[in-house]
């Protein structure tokens, strides 16, 4: 009866979303990402529609709020890369690097000067990138060749780096000898320090500093300090330092120091990713000694109640090769290996239901992967204003591993199959992903699992001058043979937003996500803003019966995002929501103010061979 009832309030409100989202479609066929030009018809038809409007105020407001003219897209990936073409194959001459200030310049006029106090004595405190840092991060050299799709990558290279809010490469023919170039590198800073902190009710608390770009060598350091005021130590310390780029060969190594009433212990990370399609070579590593611990790693899903005395080792490699050459966005195929070892000296007592998941073992992988990378560019996705690169491409993974296990070995495999597009003529992106994995033993098939993801990005739509994106998302994932202590929950903000409870638990789920984003084009005091407004339903339960027929829950509500581009700080969010079918443990209405991580597009990067998650 009560599935019925949440059935009765869930299909309206999609209705209604489909309805907003069916209007502005309609209203908006075009904006910047529509490849065709607007025919000189429509541009008639539009004035006149704007003509008659303008006539009353009631229908002007209806105009600018409703109606926009249809604009001409700009392929900003093909404005670059004509540039960069003009002058390829000549000869790199001189590279001339300059570092802009935070606060005033900027690519337009790089002459510009801050004029408030606060600035000026933010530029003050801030130190610069050092050239030596951007000359490191360059692919190419003084006596290399004009390589357009080396020059576009290395600039996205560049702009994802965190203390980097924007660059840009100028190239210009010597007058004198035409066959050289002098590229001409332009960098705008963030202000590299942050803070964090947030407070859990009236037990305890966290503040945390950091740098993103310590002595403007591209360094990372945080503190990080956590107070609880029943469990020791009463006031403990996080600390993480990081080497970004080693010897210019994307080589980063983090190290770490924890003590706090959660977890003590350290923690030794080296990693080189497949940065570009053209990287041969991949290769990472980890140690973990944690003294006490609740879990091995901060995300995982399952927490002890007595702590844990562990050690966590691993590393992997793995060798690109390119198919098809010649192409602009050729197909790697990667093959990897890794093993990854977890030893316990104190841990849960083992039970026989559960007892390989807090068990002594090295786990062998493999994997071979098909990927195909290519980047776009486009604006107010999840940044406010600067350049955001769109991967499109696709990425198809076989991974088959052998856990050598205490409690018994095991063999493991799964197949993940993903894509990301642009949709014809530019209409918006869509991503979808597929996945089936798990573990083999003599006794048959155990901790398996089925995913399926569906993403979706509307092209930004104009109403006037203002601004909007659509994003729409589906996600299921359904266990087979799990343990009794693992299930899937609604809690992640991937799922229900703000969503905390821990009896909305199953090992089968359904979330639906829709957002509707309107990227304010007034700041304030320099911060860039967004409203935004969503509807979250979720559907878990067991796994031996149709998901559909398990239990509904539901998040309804709206917020306002507030970020700087100029700072290193996180997104500030402000959200309301209310939770109709809400369980026990949760109330009506959920009201937070916190900080969000910038949300990543899925990049196709070949990575380490792991096995799925279940959470």
């Amino acid at each position: 009866m009560r599935i019925l009832k949440n059935i009765q309030f869930i299909i309206p409100l999609l209705l209604v979303n489909c309805i907003a989202i069916n209007i502005f479609a309609q209203k908006n066929k075009t904006d910047t990402i529509n490849l065709q030009n607007t025919p000189p018809k429509q541009e008639h038809f539009y004035d006149s529609l704007k003509y008659k409007a303008s006539q009353k105020k009631m229908t002007y407001l209806l105009y600018d709020f409703l109606v926009s003219p249809p604009r001409p897209y700009v392929d900003k990936k093909a404005l670059a890369l004509n540039y960069y073409s003009q002058l390829e194959g000549k000869i790199i001459s001189e590279i001339d690097i300059k570092a802009l200030d935070v606060f005033g310049p900027n690519f337009q006029d790089t002459t510009k000067t801050a004029t408030k106090l606060l600035e000026r004595t933010a530029n003050a405190i801030h130190i610069k990138s050092n050239l030596k840092t951007i000359q490191k991060l360059l692919m190419f050299k003084v006596g290399d060749t004009v390589d357009p799709e080396i020059i576009y990558e290395n600039e996205r290279i560049i702009r994802s780096l965190p203390y980097i809010k924007e660059m840009q490469f100028i190239l210009e023919q010597d007058s004198i000898y035409p066959g050289l170039v002098k590229v001409t590198v332009i960098t705008k800073d963030r202000f590299s320090f942050g803070v964090t902190g947030d407070v859990n009710g009236t037990t305890s608390a966290s503040f945390g500093i950091y740098n993103k770009n310590i002595f403007g060598v591209g360094h990372e350091i945080s503190f990080r300090f956590l107070g609880h005021i029943s469990k020791q130590p009463y006031l403990g310390l996080e600390t993480y330092y990081k080497i970004n780029n080693i010897r210019g060969k994307f080589i980063d190594i983090t190290t770490g120091y924890l003590n706090t009433y959660r977890n003590e212990g350290f923690s030794l990370n080296i990693h080189k990713p497949f940065i570009t399609p053209s990287t041969k070579w991949g290769f990472g590593a980890n140690a973990i000694r944690m003294f006490r611990t609740d879990r091995i790693f901060d995300s995982d899903p399952i927490k002890t109640e007595s702590p844990m005395d562990l050690s966590f080792y691993s590393a992997w490699g793995g060798r690109s090769f390119q198919i098809k050459r010649e192409d602009h966005t050729p197909t790697q195929l990667v093959l990897s290996a890794g093993f990854y070892t977890r030893k316990y000296y104190t841990r849960p007592i083992p039970q026989p239901q559960n007892n390989q998941y807090f068990s002594n073992s090295t786990f062998y992988l493999t994997g071979i992967t098909f990927t195909q990378r290519r980047f776009v560019q486009d604006q107010l996705i999840y940044s406010y204003g600067i350049t955001e690169d769109i991967p499109e491409g696709f990425k198809n993974e076989i991974v088959y591993g052998f856990d050598a296990n205490e409690f018994g070995d095991r063999h493991y495999a799964h197949l993940l199959l993903s894509n990301g597009n642009l949709l014809v003529n530019h209409k918006g992106y869509l991503y979808l992903e597929g996945a089936i994995g798990g573990y083999f033993t003599k006794y048959g098939f155990q901790q398996g699992q089925i995913q399926g993801s569906f993403n979706f990005i509307s092209k930004q739509i104009h109403a006037g001058r203002k601004r909007y994106r659509i994003f729409s998302r589906v996600d299921y994932t359904i266990g087979i043979h799990r343990f009794d202590i693992e299930n899937l929950s609604l809690n992640s903000n991937d799922h229900i937003r703000g969503f905390r409870s821990r009896e909305a638990i199953g090992k089968q789920r359904l979330s639906l996500n829709l957002e509707f984003v309107n990227f304010l084009r007034k700041e304030f005091y320099r911060f860039n803003m967004a409203i935004f407004g969503f509807t979250d339903v979720g559907v878990i339960g067991r796994n031996d019966q149709i998901i559909l027929t398990q239990n509904y829950y539901s998040g309804i509500g709206l917020g306002i995002r507030i970020h700087n581009e100029n700072l290193v700080f996180k997104t500030f969010q402000l959200r309301l929501a209310f939770y109709p079918f809400h369980p026990d443990d949760m109330s009506l209405v959920g009201f937070i103010l916190d900080e969000q991580s910038k949300r990543r597009f899925y990049s196709f990067e070949p990575t380490a061979p792991l096995p799925f998650r279940f959470e």
